[in-house]
């Protein structure tokens, strides 16, 4: 991208934050990745995140799995209409307060709970919107379906990642026809455990 391209594309993303809805401007792409980084500061997150979290950083439940995550919610959104920064806030916060690679009850309920423990701090989002960051979270390993676009977009973006363990999403127990359609790139990037190297950039990780 030019310098010149990529202050328009800051302009957008200005005159988005001061606008809103209002402002007539169509999320996606690079723009609504922008966006979302104006909006939450993701290093800082990641860094509270680490700071308590129980698990290898780069295992199963690690920050690869966040990052891939992350680009799968913000490919559904741009399908269905989702909330890109809850999506965004989803994908690092659904397994941080994971404690085992297995089964572990509650995991969801705790990343929520921890997201709360944030609101005013790093985490800014109205009632509303906090609400579904939550029930996000706390119901994302429950199986479900129906629900909220956002919610849709947050569950299914978890659910194409499952190649990492072995495990090929079934078309029918996602939520999306954009996941659907999504399926096969994302579990081919799944199982070879794809590295998103400009999102782990964004975030300020730097791979070993």
């Amino acid at each position: 991208m030019t310098a010149k391209n990529s202050d328009e594309l800051q302009g957008k993303v200005d005159c988005y934050c001061r606008h809103g809805g209002e402002s007539g401007l169509e999320l996606g792409g690079e723009f609504a990745t922008l966006l979302i980084r104006n909006m939450h500061n993701h290093s800082a997150i990641l860094k509270a995140v680490f700071e308590g979290y129980a698990l290898p950083p780069l295992g199963e439940h690690g920050i690869h799995h966040w990052a891939r995550v992350f680009e799968n919610g913000l490919t559904i959104a741009e399908s269905n209409g989702a909330d890109i920064e809850v999506v965004a806030l989803f994908a690092l916060f659904h397994d941080s307060r994971r404690v085992n690679e297995c089964i572990d009850d509650g995991h969801g309920l705790r990343g929520a709970l921890f997201a709360e423990s944030l609101r005013g701090k790093l985490v800014h989002l109205d009632d509303a919107r906090f609400d579904l960051l939550f029930e996000a979270c706390k119901f994302h390993t429950d199986g479900l379906v129906v629900g909220d676009p956002t919610l849709q977009a947050c569950w299914d973006a978890d659910r194409l990642d499952l190649g990492r363990v072995g495990i090929k999403p079934s078309r029918q127990r996602l939520c999306t026809d954009a996941a659907r359609d999504l399926l096969d790139w994302a579990h081919d990037r799944a199982v070879c455990w794809y590295e998103t190297t400009d999102i782990l950039s964004s975030w300020g990780w730097r791979s070993a």
